[in-house]
């Protein structure tokens, strides 16, 4: 059976804890689609044509996954690529009553379309994208959370 995955974030940036997520997800579904939401409810660091060719980069080596972008309902980009399951991360028990509440929200506007939640792997429970970004504006070293391009995209703001 072709499953099709959407994992869906802004990716700002997208951090290893995040490529761990895709690259476990890839084992599990035929297609992974990354889609970095062009969100106007967050004020971004970077806007999205680099969050999604940050993305391309560090998720070139799965043959299975691609990067897009979407703004709008997820739910309708989803069904609009044919995807049967939105892909959500948990880092946290604080995670799960945000996601539980947008899993029941997804599936009263599309019941064909199903949420899975995978866990963090627990070297990236700590890693959230603003930590990141705030340790960068800061001065600190973020080699260890994001690939390298994303690094050095962070060194120069």
């Amino acid at each position: 059976m072709r499953t099709i995955a959407i994992y869906p974030g802004t990716f700002d940036p997208i951090t290893n804890g995040h490529q761990d997520l895709v690259h476990r997800a890839a084992r599990l579904f035929t297609r992974v689609i990354v889609a970095v939401a062009e969100s106007s409810a967050k004020n971004t660091r970077f806007d999205i044509q680099s969050r999604v060719e940050f993305a391309r980069i560090s998720l070139a080596d799965r043959s299975n996954v691609e990067v897009d972008s979407f703004s709008g309902l997820l739910v309708h980009f989803a069904q609009a690529r044919g995807a049967s399951v939105i892909l959500r991360g948990l880092r946290a028990i604080s995670d799960f009553d945000y996601e539980f509440q947008l899993a029941g929200m997804n599936r009263r506007l599309a019941p064909d379309v199903e949420t899975v939640c995978l866990t963090s792997d627990e070297r990236f429970s700590y890693i959230s994208s603003s930590l990141v970004r705030e340790i960068a504006t800061l001065g600190g070293d973020v080699s260890p959370f994001v690939h390298p391009t994303v690094e050095a995209a962070l060194r120069e703001r």
